[in-house]
Protein backbone atom coordinates (compact mmCIF):
# COMPACT_ATOMS: atom_id res chain seq x y z
CA UNK A 1 0.00 0.00 0.00
CA UNK A 2 1.03 3.35 -1.22
CA UNK A 3 0.09 6.25 0.77
CA UNK A 4 -0.18 9.65 -2.06
CA UNK A 5 1.71 12.72 -0.39
CA UNK A 6 2.13 15.98 -1.61
CA UNK A 7 6.07 16.84 -2.63
CA UNK A 8 8.28 17.52 -0.50
CA UNK A 9 10.37 21.21 -1.14
CA UNK A 10 14.24 21.79 -0.70
CA UNK A 11 14.66 22.65 3.14
CA UNK A 12 15.54 26.21 2.93
CA UNK A 13 19.31 27.62 4.34
CA UNK A 14 17.13 30.29 6.37
CA UNK A 15 15.56 28.81 9.26
CA UNK A 16 12.52 30.68 10.90
CA UNK A 17 11.58 28.34 13.45
CA UNK A 18 13.31 26.02 15.89
CA UNK A 19 14.46 22.65 14.72
CA UNK A 20 11.91 19.80 15.17
CA UNK A 21 14.98 17.57 16.46
CA UNK A 22 12.87 15.17 19.45
CA UNK A 23 15.28 14.92 22.69
CA UNK A 24 14.48 12.88 25.58
CA UNK A 25 12.63 15.87 27.14
CA UNK A 26 10.96 16.93 23.93
CA UNK A 27 9.48 14.01 22.24
CA UNK A 28 8.10 13.31 19.11
CA UNK A 29 4.26 12.36 17.86
CA UNK A 30 4.70 9.79 15.66
CA UNK A 31 2.02 7.13 14.48
CA UNK A 32 3.31 4.17 16.79
CA UNK A 33 3.64 6.86 20.11
CA UNK A 34 5.73 8.91 21.60
CA UNK A 35 9.52 8.98 20.51
CA UNK A 36 12.32 9.99 22.42
CA UNK A 37 16.23 10.47 20.91
CA UNK A 38 18.69 9.57 23.58
CA UNK A 39 22.24 11.33 22.68
CA UNK A 40 24.95 9.77 23.47
CA UNK A 41 28.32 11.44 22.88
CA UNK A 42 30.65 9.51 20.78
CA UNK A 43 28.56 6.66 20.98
CA UNK A 44 30.29 5.60 25.12
CA UNK A 45 28.36 3.74 27.24
CA UNK A 46 28.76 1.86 30.53
CA UNK A 47 26.82 -1.78 30.71
CA UNK A 48 24.78 -0.25 33.77
CA UNK A 49 23.63 2.38 30.95
CA UNK A 50 23.06 -0.18 28.36
CA UNK A 51 20.81 -1.60 30.87
CA UNK A 52 19.01 1.20 31.73
CA UNK A 53 18.22 1.90 28.41
CA UNK A 54 16.94 -1.78 27.69
CA UNK A 55 14.70 -1.52 30.79
CA UNK A 56 13.40 2.15 29.54
CA UNK A 57 12.63 -0.04 26.02
CA UNK A 58 10.34 -2.45 27.68
CA UNK A 59 8.62 -0.50 30.44
CA UNK A 60 7.77 2.63 28.59
CA UNK A 61 8.40 1.64 24.96
CA UNK A 62 8.07 -1.14 21.87
CA UNK A 63 10.60 -3.34 23.35
CA UNK A 64 13.08 -2.27 20.68
CA UNK A 65 15.94 0.02 20.14
CA UNK A 66 16.61 2.38 17.08
CA UNK A 67 20.21 3.57 16.21
CA UNK A 68 20.80 6.47 14.26
CA UNK A 69 22.74 7.91 11.62
CA UNK A 70 24.87 9.75 14.52
CA UNK A 71 25.30 7.26 17.11
CA UNK A 72 22.51 7.95 19.45
CA UNK A 73 19.48 5.60 20.16
CA UNK A 74 15.86 6.09 19.79
CA UNK A 75 12.74 4.48 21.82
CA UNK A 76 9.31 4.31 19.77
CA UNK A 77 6.07 3.63 20.77
CA UNK A 78 6.50 5.22 24.53
CA UNK A 79 2.67 5.68 25.89
CA UNK A 80 0.99 3.17 24.02
CA UNK A 81 1.23 0.83 26.21
CA UNK A 82 1.31 2.35 29.66
CA UNK A 83 0.31 6.11 30.38
CA UNK A 84 0.42 8.98 28.79
CA UNK A 85 3.73 10.11 26.78
CA UNK A 86 3.96 13.12 28.61
CA UNK A 87 4.26 11.14 31.88
CA UNK A 88 6.52 8.38 30.16
CA UNK A 89 8.73 11.48 28.92
CA UNK A 90 9.02 12.75 32.55
CA UNK A 91 9.64 8.84 33.71
CA UNK A 92 12.48 8.49 30.83
CA UNK A 93 14.37 11.40 31.98
CA UNK A 94 14.52 10.97 35.21
CA UNK A 95 15.69 7.31 35.07
CA UNK A 96 18.58 8.84 32.32
CA UNK A 97 19.73 11.66 34.73
CA UNK A 98 20.27 9.02 37.41
CA UNK A 99 22.58 6.75 34.85
CA UNK A 100 24.31 9.71 33.86
CA UNK A 101 23.01 9.95 30.38
CA UNK A 102 21.38 13.38 31.03
CA UNK A 103 23.71 15.15 32.87
CA UNK A 104 22.36 19.01 31.80
CA UNK A 105 18.73 19.32 30.69
CA UNK A 106 19.32 22.66 28.95
CA UNK A 107 21.94 20.96 26.44
CA UNK A 108 20.53 17.62 26.31
CA UNK A 109 19.75 18.45 22.19
CA UNK A 110 23.16 19.78 21.44
CA UNK A 111 25.39 17.20 22.86
CA UNK A 112 25.71 15.85 19.21
CA UNK A 113 29.11 13.74 19.06
CA UNK A 114 30.28 11.53 16.76
CA UNK A 115 33.74 9.79 17.52
CA UNK A 116 35.87 7.21 15.26
CA UNK A 117 34.77 4.06 16.89
CA UNK A 118 37.74 2.03 17.04
CA UNK A 119 40.14 4.73 18.10
CA UNK A 120 42.48 3.35 20.62
CA UNK A 121 42.07 -0.04 20.07
CA UNK A 122 43.23 -1.49 16.72
CA UNK A 123 46.43 0.40 16.13
CA UNK A 124 45.21 2.52 13.20
CA UNK A 125 44.83 5.72 14.41
CA UNK A 126 46.99 8.54 15.00
CA UNK A 127 45.90 9.13 18.41
CA UNK A 128 43.02 7.95 21.11
CA UNK A 129 40.03 10.60 20.41
CA UNK A 130 37.77 9.14 22.76
CA UNK A 131 39.65 11.79 25.97
CA UNK A 132 38.43 14.39 23.16
CA UNK A 133 34.65 13.16 23.40
CA UNK A 134 34.44 13.46 27.18
CA UNK A 135 36.06 17.10 27.59
CA UNK A 136 34.23 18.09 24.98
CA UNK A 137 30.82 17.01 26.44
CA UNK A 138 32.09 18.37 29.32
CA UNK A 139 32.65 21.72 27.99
CA UNK A 140 29.24 22.02 25.95
CA UNK A 141 27.27 21.25 29.01
CA UNK A 142 28.76 23.65 31.38
CA UNK A 143 28.65 26.57 28.51
CA UNK A 144 25.43 28.84 28.43
CA UNK A 145 25.66 30.12 25.24
CA UNK A 146 25.87 26.39 23.59
CA UNK A 147 22.61 25.57 24.89
CA UNK A 148 21.54 27.30 22.34
CA UNK A 149 23.10 25.72 19.44
CA UNK A 150 20.14 23.48 16.96
CA UNK A 151 19.78 20.03 17.94
CA UNK A 152 21.15 19.57 14.32
CA UNK A 153 24.43 20.95 14.98
CA UNK A 154 27.19 18.03 14.69
CA UNK A 155 30.60 17.67 16.02
CA UNK A 156 32.97 15.05 14.98
CA UNK A 157 36.35 13.41 17.06
CA UNK A 158 38.24 11.51 13.96
CA UNK A 159 41.22 9.65 14.62
CA UNK A 160 43.25 9.95 11.54
CA UNK A 161 41.39 7.13 9.39
CA UNK A 162 38.51 9.69 7.99
CA UNK A 163 35.38 7.36 9.35
CA UNK A 164 33.98 10.00 10.89
CA UNK A 165 35.65 13.11 9.31
CA UNK A 166 33.29 12.34 6.45
CA UNK A 167 29.65 12.35 8.03
CA UNK A 168 29.81 16.22 7.13
CA UNK A 169 29.57 18.00 10.63
CA UNK A 170 29.56 21.29 11.27
CA UNK A 171 32.82 21.11 13.22
CA UNK A 172 35.81 18.42 13.17
CA UNK A 173 38.73 17.50 15.34
CA UNK A 174 41.13 15.15 13.49
CA UNK A 175 44.55 13.62 15.08
CA UNK A 176 47.78 13.82 13.27
CA UNK A 177 49.95 12.80 16.21
CA UNK A 178 49.16 12.60 19.88
CA UNK A 179 50.04 16.36 20.27
CA UNK A 180 48.74 17.98 17.21
CA UNK A 181 45.27 18.02 15.63
CA UNK A 182 43.45 19.82 12.93
CA UNK A 183 40.32 21.54 13.08
CA UNK A 184 37.88 21.95 10.40
CA UNK A 185 35.11 24.31 10.30
CA UNK A 186 32.72 23.42 7.89
CA UNK A 187 31.48 19.88 6.15
CA UNK A 188 33.81 17.79 3.96
CA UNK A 189 33.62 18.55 0.92
CA UNK A 190 32.18 21.88 1.35
CA UNK A 191 33.55 25.12 -0.90
CA UNK A 192 33.86 26.83 2.26
CA UNK A 193 35.29 24.78 4.73
CA UNK A 194 38.58 25.83 6.55
CA UNK A 195 40.90 23.81 8.27
CA UNK A 196 43.79 25.28 10.82
CA UNK A 197 46.40 23.12 13.43
CA UNK A 198 45.21 23.37 16.80
CA UNK A 199 47.31 21.36 19.82
CA UNK A 200 46.11 17.96 20.69
CA UNK A 201 45.34 19.18 24.47
CA UNK A 202 42.98 22.70 22.96
CA UNK A 203 41.18 20.86 20.33
CA UNK A 204 38.09 20.24 22.14
CA UNK A 205 37.89 24.02 23.77
CA UNK A 206 38.74 25.15 19.88
CA UNK A 207 35.85 22.96 18.49
CA UNK A 208 33.42 24.38 21.34
CA UNK A 209 34.62 27.77 20.69
CA UNK A 210 34.02 27.76 16.67
CA UNK A 211 30.37 26.56 18.07
CA UNK A 212 30.08 29.27 20.66
CA UNK A 213 31.20 32.09 17.46
CA UNK A 214 29.17 30.28 15.00
CA UNK A 215 26.27 31.23 17.69
CA UNK A 216 27.47 35.08 17.59
CA UNK A 217 27.59 35.30 13.55
CA UNK A 218 23.98 34.09 13.28
CA UNK A 219 23.27 36.88 15.60
CA UNK A 220 24.98 39.16 14.05
CA UNK A 221 23.86 38.54 10.38
CA UNK A 222 20.15 38.50 11.44
CA UNK A 223 19.75 35.43 9.45
CA UNK A 224 18.25 32.06 11.77
CA UNK A 225 20.86 29.44 10.47
CA UNK A 226 21.11 25.86 12.33
CA UNK A 227 24.36 24.79 10.92
CA UNK A 228 27.28 26.23 9.43
CA UNK A 229 26.93 25.72 5.51
CA UNK A 230 23.75 27.81 6.17
CA UNK A 231 25.83 30.62 6.71
CA UNK A 232 28.15 32.34 4.08
CA UNK A 233 31.43 33.19 4.65
CA UNK A 234 30.77 31.52 8.52
CA UNK A 235 33.46 29.28 8.08
CA UNK A 236 36.70 31.59 7.02
CA UNK A 237 35.45 33.91 9.95
CA UNK A 238 34.81 31.66 12.31
CA UNK A 239 38.46 30.09 11.70
CA UNK A 240 40.27 33.35 11.76
CA UNK A 241 38.58 34.35 15.41
CA UNK A 242 39.36 30.53 16.24
CA UNK A 243 42.98 31.13 15.06
CA UNK A 244 43.48 33.74 17.31
CA UNK A 245 43.02 31.68 20.37
CA UNK A 246 44.09 28.33 19.69
CA UNK A 247 46.15 27.88 16.37
CA UNK A 248 49.47 26.32 16.92
CA UNK A 249 52.15 28.97 17.18
CA UNK A 250 54.18 29.76 13.77
CA UNK A 251 55.99 31.72 12.14
CA UNK A 252 54.07 31.47 8.36
CA UNK A 253 50.97 33.80 7.58
CA UNK A 254 47.59 32.56 8.23
CA UNK A 255 46.65 31.81 4.82
CA UNK A 256 49.91 29.35 4.46
CA UNK A 257 48.71 27.72 7.82
CA UNK A 258 45.53 27.29 6.61
CA UNK A 259 46.47 26.18 3.40
CA UNK A 260 48.79 23.37 4.76
CA UNK A 261 46.68 21.87 6.96
CA UNK A 262 43.99 21.48 4.00
CA UNK A 263 46.61 20.03 2.11
CA UNK A 264 47.09 17.81 4.88
CA UNK A 265 44.18 17.06 5.78
CA UNK A 266 43.44 15.68 1.91
CA UNK A 267 46.45 13.79 2.26
CA UNK A 268 45.71 11.96 5.57
CA UNK A 269 42.23 10.81 4.62
CA UNK A 270 40.57 8.88 2.30
CA UNK A 271 37.96 10.36 0.00
CA UNK A 272 34.86 10.93 1.73
CA UNK A 273 33.23 8.26 -1.21
CA UNK A 274 35.73 5.62 0.29
CA UNK A 275 34.99 6.23 4.12
CA UNK A 276 32.93 4.17 5.97
CA UNK A 277 32.75 2.27 9.60
CA UNK A 278 33.84 -0.40 10.81
CA UNK A 279 32.88 -4.13 9.51
CA UNK A 280 31.21 -6.47 11.59
CA UNK A 281 33.58 -9.10 13.03
CA UNK A 282 36.81 -9.03 14.95
CA UNK A 283 39.55 -6.15 14.83
CA UNK A 284 42.26 -6.80 17.15
CA UNK A 285 44.38 -4.70 18.29
CA UNK A 286 48.40 -4.51 17.84
CA UNK A 287 50.40 -6.97 19.60
CA UNK A 288 51.65 -7.61 22.27
CA UNK A 289 47.89 -7.66 23.17
CA UNK A 290 45.68 -10.15 23.08
CA UNK A 291 42.57 -8.28 23.43
CA UNK A 292 40.10 -7.85 20.52
CA UNK A 293 37.14 -5.74 19.87
CA UNK A 294 33.94 -7.15 18.27
CA UNK A 295 31.47 -4.70 15.79
CA UNK A 296 28.27 -5.92 15.49
CA UNK A 297 25.57 -4.71 13.18
CA UNK A 298 22.21 -4.15 14.20
CA UNK A 299 19.38 -5.54 11.31
CA UNK A 300 17.58 -2.76 9.64
CA UNK A 301 19.12 -0.33 12.01
CA UNK A 302 17.00 -1.95 14.99
CA UNK A 303 17.14 -3.67 17.81
CA UNK A 304 14.69 -5.75 20.09
CA UNK A 305 15.91 -5.99 23.86
CA UNK A 306 16.57 -8.93 24.37
CA UNK A 307 19.74 -8.55 21.13
CA UNK A 308 20.41 -5.31 22.93
CA UNK A 309 20.74 -7.07 26.27
CA UNK A 310 22.60 -9.94 24.99
CA UNK A 311 25.45 -7.73 23.67
CA UNK A 312 25.49 -5.56 27.16
CA UNK A 313 26.07 -8.83 28.49
CA UNK A 314 29.03 -10.24 26.76
CA UNK A 315 30.92 -6.30 27.05
CA UNK A 316 29.83 -6.68 31.66
CA UNK A 317 31.09 -10.94 31.02
CA UNK A 318 34.45 -10.56 28.47
CA UNK A 319 34.75 -7.52 27.79
CA UNK A 320 35.59 -3.82 29.52
CA UNK A 321 32.17 -3.37 30.38
CA UNK A 322 31.63 -0.34 27.67
CA UNK A 323 29.39 -0.32 24.64
CA UNK A 324 30.57 2.10 21.46
CA UNK A 325 27.71 2.56 19.39
CA UNK A 326 28.63 3.94 15.51
CA UNK A 327 27.13 6.02 13.19
CA UNK A 328 26.91 3.03 11.02
CA UNK A 329 24.15 1.72 13.42
CA UNK A 330 26.02 -0.68 14.90
CA UNK A 331 27.88 -1.55 18.04
CA UNK A 332 31.38 -1.80 18.87
CA UNK A 333 32.33 -4.26 22.15
CA UNK A 334 36.09 -3.66 22.95
CA UNK A 335 38.46 -5.54 25.28
CA UNK A 336 37.44 -9.01 24.48
CA UNK A 337 39.96 -12.01 24.93
CA UNK A 338 41.39 -13.29 21.80
CA UNK A 339 42.43 -16.24 23.62
CA UNK A 340 42.19 -18.86 25.05
CA UNK A 341 38.55 -19.64 25.15
CA UNK A 342 36.14 -18.45 25.07
CA UNK A 343 37.35 -16.67 22.61
CA UNK A 344 35.82 -13.50 20.49
CA UNK A 345 34.70 -15.80 18.19
CA UNK A 346 32.81 -17.83 20.20
CA UNK A 347 31.18 -14.74 21.15
CA UNK A 348 30.68 -13.43 17.31
CA UNK A 349 28.75 -16.89 16.79
CA UNK A 350 26.29 -16.51 20.26
CA UNK A 351 25.66 -12.85 18.64
CA UNK A 352 24.91 -14.15 15.33
CA UNK A 353 22.45 -17.10 16.62
CA UNK A 354 20.83 -13.98 18.00
CA UNK A 355 20.07 -12.40 14.46
CA UNK A 356 22.91 -9.88 14.68
CA UNK A 357 25.01 -9.07 11.98
CA UNK A 358 28.24 -10.67 12.89
CA UNK A 359 30.12 -10.48 9.45
CA UNK A 360 30.18 -8.63 5.67
CA UNK A 361 29.11 -11.66 3.84
CA UNK A 362 25.68 -10.94 6.03
CA UNK A 363 22.34 -10.50 3.54
CA UNK A 364 21.72 -7.67 5.63
CA UNK A 365 25.16 -6.04 6.13
CA UNK A 366 24.72 -2.44 4.98
CA UNK A 367 20.84 -2.59 4.56
CA UNK A 368 19.04 0.56 6.12
CA UNK A 369 15.58 1.87 5.87
CA UNK A 370 13.87 4.72 7.78
CA UNK A 371 10.84 3.54 10.29
CA UNK A 372 8.69 3.88 7.38
CA UNK A 373 4.76 2.14 8.13
CA UNK A 374 2.87 1.56 10.59
CA UNK A 375 5.24 4.04 12.91
CA UNK A 376 5.52 7.15 10.60
CA UNK A 377 2.68 9.02 8.83
CA UNK A 378 4.57 10.60 6.11
CA UNK A 379 5.83 6.86 4.65
CA UNK A 380 4.14 5.61 1.74
CA UNK A 381 4.39 1.92 2.79
CA UNK A 382 5.99 -0.78 4.87
CA UNK A 383 9.87 -0.11 3.79
CA UNK A 384 11.12 -2.42 6.36
CA UNK A 385 9.68 -5.13 5.24
CA UNK A 386 9.73 -4.70 1.60
CA UNK A 387 13.79 -4.45 2.95
CA UNK A 388 13.64 -7.45 4.60
CA UNK A 389 12.41 -9.29 1.71
CA UNK A 390 14.13 -7.90 -1.09
CA UNK A 391 17.10 -8.46 0.78
CA UNK A 392 16.54 -12.09 1.55
CA UNK A 393 15.45 -12.82 -2.04
CA UNK A 394 18.75 -11.26 -3.58
CA UNK A 395 21.38 -13.65 -4.74
CA UNK A 396 24.91 -13.06 -2.75
CA UNK A 397 27.49 -11.58 -4.68
CA UNK A 398 31.17 -10.57 -3.86
CA UNK A 399 31.44 -8.10 -6.54
CA UNK A 400 30.91 -4.19 -5.89
CA UNK A 401 32.54 -1.41 -5.11
CA UNK A 402 33.51 -1.29 -1.57
CA UNK A 403 36.19 -3.26 -0.76
CA UNK A 404 34.82 -5.88 -2.59
CA UNK A 405 31.57 -5.73 -1.01
CA UNK A 406 28.44 -4.39 -2.46
CA UNK A 407 27.29 -1.03 -2.06
CA UNK A 408 25.07 0.20 1.13
CA UNK A 409 21.81 0.51 0.74
CA UNK A 410 18.44 2.98 2.69
CA UNK A 411 14.97 2.50 1.96
CA UNK A 412 13.12 5.35 2.40
CA UNK A 413 8.86 5.65 2.53
CA UNK A 414 9.23 9.09 0.77
CA UNK A 415 11.87 11.87 -0.23
CA UNK A 416 12.72 13.24 3.22
CA UNK A 417 15.05 10.18 3.30
CA UNK A 418 15.62 10.35 6.83
CA UNK A 419 18.63 8.73 8.68
CA UNK A 420 20.18 8.10 4.84
CA UNK A 421 23.79 7.28 4.87
CA UNK A 422 25.96 10.58 5.81
CA UNK A 423 29.08 9.70 3.83
CA UNK A 424 30.43 6.90 1.03
CA UNK A 425 28.98 5.66 -1.96
CA UNK A 426 25.00 3.99 -1.35
CA UNK A 427 22.31 3.06 -3.31
CA UNK A 428 19.52 4.57 -2.30
CA UNK A 429 15.79 3.57 -2.40
CA UNK A 430 12.74 5.75 -2.15
CA UNK A 431 8.50 5.03 -2.38
CA UNK A 432 7.38 7.27 -4.45
CA UNK A 433 3.69 7.42 -5.31
CA UNK A 434 4.07 5.11 -8.20
CA UNK A 435 6.62 2.82 -6.58
CA UNK A 436 10.40 2.67 -6.11
CA UNK A 437 13.14 4.49 -7.62
CA UNK A 438 16.98 2.94 -7.40
CA UNK A 439 19.27 5.48 -7.56
CA UNK A 440 23.27 4.60 -7.63
CA UNK A 441 24.36 7.39 -5.24
CA UNK A 442 27.65 9.52 -4.68
CA UNK A 443 27.84 10.69 -1.00
CA UNK A 444 25.21 11.89 1.58
CA UNK A 445 23.75 14.93 -0.46
CA UNK A 446 20.61 17.15 0.98
CA UNK A 447 18.28 14.98 3.11
CA UNK A 448 15.24 16.39 1.79
CA UNK A 449 16.20 16.40 -2.59
CA UNK A 450 17.29 14.08 -4.30
CA UNK A 451 20.68 12.94 -3.74
CA UNK A 452 23.73 13.20 -6.49
CA UNK A 453 24.05 9.90 -8.70
CA UNK A 454 22.75 7.79 -11.76
CA UNK A 455 19.12 7.12 -11.54
CA UNK A 456 18.69 3.34 -12.56
CA UNK A 457 15.01 2.33 -12.35
CA UNK A 458 11.96 4.05 -11.60
CA UNK A 459 8.46 3.63 -10.10
CA UNK A 460 9.78 -0.33 -9.54
CA UNK A 461 6.38 -2.20 -7.80
CA UNK A 462 6.77 -5.99 -8.74
CA UNK A 463 8.72 -7.63 -5.96
CA UNK A 464 10.98 -9.49 -8.16
CA UNK A 465 12.33 -7.13 -10.02
CA UNK A 466 12.70 -4.86 -7.08
CA UNK A 467 15.28 -7.41 -5.45
CA UNK A 468 17.17 -7.78 -8.92
CA UNK A 469 17.03 -4.25 -9.41
CA UNK A 470 18.25 -3.56 -5.90
CA UNK A 471 20.97 -6.54 -6.31
CA UNK A 472 22.36 -5.08 -9.52
CA UNK A 473 22.25 -1.35 -7.85
CA UNK A 474 24.63 -2.64 -5.21
CA UNK A 475 27.61 -3.17 -7.53
CA UNK A 476 26.58 0.17 -9.46
CA UNK A 477 29.61 2.00 -9.30
CA UNK A 478 28.39 5.71 -7.93
CA UNK A 479 29.71 8.61 -10.85
CA UNK A 480 32.68 10.51 -9.70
Amino acid sequence: MYRRQPPLRETPSRRDRDDACPGTLRLHMADDGALARVRIPGGLLTVRQAHALADAADQQGDGTLHLTSRGNVQLRGLGQNRGHPDACGRELANALSAIGLLPSPRHERVRNIVASPLSGRDGRGRSDVLPWVRQLDRLLCASEAAAALSGRFLFACDDGRGDVAALGADVTVIARSTSDALLRIGPDAHDETVTLPVSAQEAPRAALSAAELFLAAVRDSGTPCWRIRELPGAAALLARAVAERFAADTPRTEPEAEAEAESETEALLPAPHDAHGPTPGEHPAPAPSTRTALCVAAPLGRLTTAQWRLLANTAERDGDDRLHVTPWRSVVLPGLPGLPAPTAGDRLAELAAAGLVTGPDAPLYGVGACAGQPGCAKSRTDVRAHAAHATAATPRTDVGTRGGQPLPVYWSGCERRCGHPQSGDWVDVVATPLGYDITATRGAGPAASAPAGVRLHTAVTDPARLSAAMAAARTTEAPR
